[in-house]
């Protein structure tokens, strides 16, 4: 099986799990980046790093791009026209402001994310949710 086609298998598997800030545990809790880091142990064991602590307000504060970096490091870049479902996208809600948001591609025109205040689902990826895709990966073989 494709590594997408895999990561989108894993990533349905967490539907239903609450959110949890700074989670990453399946049915446990996590929040969006716990659900890509859980994706990542599945698929690759041991997570290449551990994320620092951040507080539930980071993406209201301006700053590095933390995120869009940690993705450069460990996630292989590809054109979003090309994201297929099991590819990871980042979203920057303002333009000048760090990426604070990540998804898995569902099918159907449709994302899996972990929802503030509800838990990982499987949403429509509206048009002001596209206009503000900071950067498409896939998970390396």
């Amino acid at each position: 099986m494709e590594k997408p086609a895999l990561a989108l298998e894993i990533a349905k598997n967490w539907l239903g799990t609450p959110y949890r800030h700074q989670g990453s545990a399946k049915g446990v809790g996590c929040d969006c980046l716990g659900l890509i880091r859980g994706i990542w142990r599945e698929l690759h064991g041991a997570e290449p790093e551990e994320p620092a602590a951040y507080a539930t307000t980071w993406s209201l504060r301006a700053g590095p791009d933390r995120l869009m970096v940690a993705a450069e490091r460990h996630l292989w870049p590809i054109d979003v026209l090309h994201a297929v479902p099991g590819d990871v996208l980042l979203f920057r809600w303002r333009t000048s402001a760090p990426a604070t948001h990540c998804a898995v591609v569902d099918e159907g025109g449709r994302i899996i994310h972990a929802y503030q205040g509800a838990s990982v689902v499987s949403t429509a990826l509206p048009r002001g949710w596209r206009l503000r895709i900071a950067g498409a990966y896939r998970f390396p073989e």
